[in-house]
């Protein structure tokens, strides 16, 4: 037998992939012993194979087994049952994102209880809890510019507070039978709160101008460096008067170069793959509430790791 996968005497292999046990007879402690024990009673209720044979292939004791089986749950293992439970609905309210070091947080911030990293891997594991991987974006073809300013940022992604490097960009969404609507948004780099957005129809100058206009009626007297890519509207004249206007710096990605404007990219990448992959919008004001309840839910409740378990609004609050 090697790792986890022995054969059977009819060629079958078993890779931990069973149908799951009845919850009475789960354990989610997961130690060696216990988890093989666990293939036994999953094997064993399929009725495929006897508990001898199974036994004999996993080289555990049939007495070992029967002892595991008759026994009354540990305080370890309700313990170990209670945190399963929590993960679950954790999970399921984040609509399947949360990952090993999320839920971490996640445990720690809304149970007070502090589980180690190890122990939820294992558990998200047994209850096959895998969050899904972000499709990568593809490439935009770039239009010809008429106004261009430098790179300013030039990929240094690091900020000393709120308010001192912006990014924005525009991304579609559709609604109702392939309707087209369009998303702008603008993300502080220092807590990665996104400063305003906007929902139009209309992918069109006014969308870019009112998205800071937004962000400016928030944030009085602010000077940041507002990064963009080199999409029409950032190359308009409108776009420079109101930049001027507000006395921005600059910035803008090379042409082709999607990863200059990395932050809201991976904002888009977030906000698709958590909410909008998941979802479906049968109006225009139903992509609005949807969209707006999920910024919401990424401001106030999705917690960042590298701000140790802190969310986006919590974060820029303590630099305030």
């Amino acid at each position: 037998m090697k790792g986890t996968c022995p054969i059977f005497r009819d060629g079958a292999r078993y890779c931990k992939k069973a149908t799951r046990a009845p919850l009475q007879k789960q354990t989610f402690s997961l130690g060696r012993k216990e988890a093989l024990f666990t293939i036994v009673f999953e094997l064993n209720q399929d009725k495929k194979y006897s508990i001898k044979s199974l036994c004999e292939s996993l080289k555990i004791s049939r007495s070992g087994y029967y002892k595991w089986l008759n026994k009354s749950p540990s305080a370890q293992e309700l313990r170990a049952e209670e945190i399963a439970k929590e993960i679950q609905r954790i999970f399921k309210e984040s609509q399947a994102t949360f990952g090993v070091v999320r839920m971490y947080y996640a445990l720690k911030r809304e149970r007070n209880w502090n589980v180690n990293k190890k122990a939820i891997r294992r558990i998200m594991r047994r209850l096959h809890l895998l969050p899904e991987i972000r499709k990568k974006r593809p490439n935009w073809i770039n239009t010809a510019a008429v106004y261009t300013a430098d790179n300013i940022i030039q990929r240094n992604f690091e900020a000393s507070g709120p308010n001192e490097k912006w990014f924005t960009d525009v991304s579609y969404i559709f609604y109702g039978k392939r309707e087209k609507a369009y998303i702008s948004a603008i993300i502080d780099r220092y807590d990665l709160s996104i400063v305003s957005y906007i929902i139009s129809q209309k992918n069109d100058n006014k969308l870019v101008m009112d998205t800071i206009k937004l962000a400016m009626e928030r944030n009085h007297s602010v000077r940041p460096i507002i990064h963009s890519d080199r999409g029409y509207q950032y190359t308009s004249l409108e776009y420079k008067r109101l930049t001027e206007h507000y006395d921005f710096d600059v910035s803008m990605s090379r042409p082709g170069k999607c990863l200059d404007n990395q932050p809201i990219e991976s904002f888009w990448g977030v906000l698709k793959s958590e909410y909008y992959y998941r979802n479906r919008f049968s109006t225009f004001e139903e992509l609005q509430s949807g969209i707006g309840q999920y910024i919401d839910y990424y401001m106030n409740k999705r917690y960042v790791p590298k701000f140790n378990g802190l969310t986006p609004a919590e974060y820029r609050k303590m630099a305030a």
